[in-house]
């Protein structure tokens, strides 16, 4: 018996033909047109020819012959990496904007952005699987364990504009904290410099000067709300982005390292309640708002995320809200 499959709102303006190689990649295309001529292939119950445009709740009947097609639901990389269709679905209800230049997800914690040694899924290498007719590049990184808005360009000439606005800072970035400590003054501005997991604040060459030289690392930050003198609920606004900035400057500049990180120091140490709500694997660092220039039409586009659902019962306990 076939299945019928409707379609997401991610996949609202995509080609018929594109979905199924999306779907079943090792699908020969002669193989999908002789399915819609016969009429096996159907969109509403309607009739096919393969290039049709596709909209969102558009129900798309799926023949039982081409289950096989699916690869045994993995797809593997020259570089080693796997990851499941089930894996490309999860990230594909990530998706926050699409069109034919850019690509934003809201990036789950925990999963890289960029394939390598030993990184079986990777946000670049899904993306090129999820859309496989697109040249996709990465404009700008969060960390691994860092949740939170990804723009991904999907041809030569968006990565272009989208990193020159990254590096000229004219792409403008927020993120929320949860801090383990009562952050001091309030509001401010963090300016130092930064070398392999240390703060300095001058950048005074190393190693007798002839090591590397620390790289400047700016970023405002405001204290939206504190909780018991034990937490603080932060708004960054990175002006630079240098390597776990954000984590440096607030366990080393703000001397409260953020919940979850236990590389710069962020596990609860008190006793109590507050310390058994906080006690996670998860880093408290999303990357909740982003503004950039659309490389093709010219309009600033301003984005926000969706909460991560580790994060939403801490706020509404603390009386937490976005700003």
């Amino acid at each position: 018996m076939a299945d019928f499959v409707s379609v997401s709102k991610v996949d609202d303006g995509v080609r018929l033909l594109r979905w199924f190689l999306r779907m079943y990649p090792s699908m020969p295309q002669r193989e999908f047109y002789k399915l819609c001529r016969g009429g096996q292939i159907r969109v509403n119950s309607k009739r096919v020819r393969g290039q049709e445009i596709l909209r969102t709740d558009d129900a798309i009947r799926i023949p039982p012959t081409i289950a096989h097609y699916a690869n045994a639901r993995t797809k593997k990389t020259e570089d080693g990496n796997a990851f499941s269709l089930t894996d490309l679905e999860s990230l594909r209800k990530c998706i926050i904007y699409n069109d034919d230049d850019v690509v934003v997800f809201n990036k789950p914690a925990g999963l890289a952005v960029q394939g390598g040694t030993g990184i079986r899924k990777s946000v670049d290498k899904m993306a090129t699987a999820m859309f496989p007719y697109d040249k996709i590049s990465l404009v700008h990184r969060l960390d691994r364990e860092t949740s939170g808005l990804l723009v991904v360009a999907k041809n030569h000439r968006a990565a272009q504009s989208l990193t020159a606005q990254f590096q000229a800072k004219t792409a403008h970035k927020e993120y929320l904290a949860l801090l383990h400590g009562d952050v001091s003054p309030r509001k401010g501005v963090i300016d130092n410099y930064v070398l392999k997991g240390q703060v300095f604040e001058n950048a005074t060459r190393l190693n007798n000067g002839t090591g590397p030289r620390p790289q400047r690392a700016i970023t405002d930050y405001c204290v939206l709300a504190n909780a018991a003198g034990c937490v603080s609920w932060v708004l960054f606004s990175p002006k630079t982005g240098r390597t776990h900035q954000l984590r440096l400057h607030s366990a080393f500049s703000l001397n409260a390292p953020i919940v979850g990180d236990a590389l710069y120091g962020g596990r609860v140490s008190s006793d109590g309640a507050m310390a058994a709500l906080l006690e996670t694997n998860h880093l408290f660092l999303f990357a909740y708002k982003l503004t950039f220039q659309h490389p093709t039409s010219g309009r600033m586009l301003t984005l926000r995320a969706t909460v991560p659902d580790f994060m939403v019962p801490v706020m509404k306990l603390l009386e937490f809200n976005l700003p």
